[in-house]
């Protein structure tokens, strides 16, 4: 840990050594990186394992539906200028995972968590954290968190009065009513492309008003904040007015969106927005998003989307026709069971395109593809639909457990 104090009781130790023997078991058998299994082990021994680990910790957490771990790790790629960091990287966010991620920190300065949107208030209890990251709320997972401005409230009692620097959304109605309840809040205008979950006032249930880029309830008051940083176009505005290029290698307005809050946060310990700007340059790719890999002596690239949210940056992303694209859905209790989502999805969008439809409810997306005019092939697997599609760089766009059955199937 920093500093010269252990923290660690000689039960918290005894909890982290169990945690990482049954994880290194989980690895060795087979069963992935076994952070959430070692977690939980070391979370039963030690109850206030998580606290004791964060206590000498400046600790960063990142909370969002979408854009969470790619903001985890250009946040640690920043912090990493001023000191040595310990994160999450491989999403692994609920407590057993951050849990996992903090033990193996032995001598790190600075902690950067995803956090799962539903665990964000017991985490910030648990680690005291110097900063917050809240980036936006929208439907995901319907069988499980359908209501967003549930999680919204949570948050917003969760978070009152909390010590920390939150950076927030200012363009995100349901973040900016969370974040409200903070005293110490820094508003970043980051953009919402998807606003289908803000049109009704958080704060009293009146029709939202969204002249522009501006958002206000005409019944309330409760409006957009003044941001202090901003994105705009290739660059962030920091608070002086300075803007600074953004040179990312991963693609899209969302992570351009993305690397604005966090140089935002690098700022609020010290990091100029220059070198954390350059510094995110490094990544590349994010635990397999954005990957352009080689299959069947084609290049694939793999983007992830899990919810309606998600589908619509990534839609914004792909190259133009006549690129083939390859979607790939699955409704596994990872990715929430209830895809009633896929009629929120301007499927529209990739007319011109030759789409392939694979992964467990692909009859399901069949069907919404139909409806939406798209022609299309069902295929029965990844094997299928690269030999079938015309000629060229494939797009690939898949959610949560389908994209990780892609990258076994490509061995990525």
């Amino acid at each position: 840990m920093a500093g010269n104090s252990d923290p660690l009781t000689p039960r918290a130790k005894l909890a982290v050594t169990a945690g990482k023997a049954v994880a290194a078991a989980s690895r060795a058998a087979g069963r992935g990186s076994g952070s959430v299994i070692g977690g939980r082990v070391a979370l039963k021994l030690d109850p206030d394992l998580l606290a004791r680990l964060a206590q000498n910790l400046d600790v960063v957490l990142v909370s969002a539906t979408n854009g969470k771990t790619t903001t985890t790790r250009l946040i640690a790629e920043a912090l990493r200028a001023a000191g040595p960091v310990v994160s999450n990287a491989l999403g692994a966010n609920m407590p057993a995972g951050i849990t996992s991620a903090l033990a193996g920190g032995s001598d790190a300065k600075f902690a950067v968590i995803e956090v799962d949107e539903k665990y964000l208030a017991g985490v910030a209890r648990d680690t005291d954290p110097k900063c917050i990251a809240l980036l936006n709320l929208s439907r995901d997972q319907l069988d499980r968190a359908a209501e967003t401005r549930m999680l919204a409230e949570n948050w917003r009692e969760g978070l009152a009065g909390s010590k920390a620097v939150v950076v927030a959304n200012a363009d995100d109605p349901l973040v900016v009513w969370a974040a409200s309840s903070s005293p110490n809040v820094i508003w970043v205008a980051a953009g919402q492309m998807w606003k289908d979950d803000a049109w009704s006032c958080p704060s009293c249930g009146g029709v939202m008003q969204r002249p522009g880029d501006d958002w206000y309830c005409g019944e309330c008051g409760f409006r957009r904040p003044t941001p202090s940083w901003a994105l705009s176009g290739d660059h962030v505005l920091d608070p002086h007015g300075s803007a600074w290029p953004i040179h990312l290698q991963l693609p899209g307005r969302a992570n351009k969106a993305n690397a604005a809050s966090s140089a935002a946060v690098a700022a609020v310990f010290g990091v100029p927005p220059q070198v954390a700007l350059e510094r995110m340059y490094k990544v590349q790719a994010v635990a397999g998003r954005y990957d352009v890999v080689q299959f069947q002596n084609r290049d694939l690239r793999l983007l992830l989307a899990k919810n309606p949210a998600g589908w619509l940056e990534t839609f914004s992303l792909i190259d133009p026709p006549p690129t083939p694209v390859i979607l790939s859905v699955n409704a596994r209790s990872a990715d929430g069971t209830d895809t009633s989502w896929l009629w929120d999805v301007d499927y529209t969008r990739l007319t011109g395109h030759p789409i392939f439809v694979i992964g467990d409810r692909k009859l399901d997306l069949a069907v919404r593809l139909e409806v939406a005019n798209q022609s299309f092939q069902v295929c029965e697997n990844l094997d299928q639909a690269v030999q079938l599609a015309p000629p060229g760089r494939i797009e690939v766009i898949a959610n949560y457990t389908a994209f990780q059955d892609l990258r076994r199937r490509v061995g990525n």
